[in-house]
């Protein structure tokens, strides 16, 4: 490995405001501004728009797709189809 060639990598907050979640990880993220951690050590901190803690998929209010209704409307524009199976019972 070449010296001087990567970031520093270091402890980093990163804080979701909108959920009011923060967690400490290591990380090339910079930053200006610090926070007090509970450990007592002062860590930079990078705000994020979206954690796990307020995206929907984790959070279980992501939308699921309604199949059923696709497969509905697709027969009714273009009819029911004749299947696999549709000339082998006749």
């Amino acid at each position: 490995m070449q010296q001087d060639k990567h970031p520093d990598y270091r402890p980093v907050v990163f804080r979701d405001r909108s959920a009011g979640y923060a967690f400490l990880t290591r990380s090339t993220a910079t930053s200006d501004r610090t926070i007090e951690w509970d450990d007592g050590e002062t860590y930079p901190v990078v705000d994020v728009e979206i954690s796990s803690e307020s995206h929907p998929f984790y959070t279980g209010k992501a939308r699921t797709v309604d199949s059923e209704g696709r497969v509905a409307r697709f027969e009714r524009r273009y009819g029911p189809g004749e299947g696999q199976g549709a000339d082998a019972a006749g």
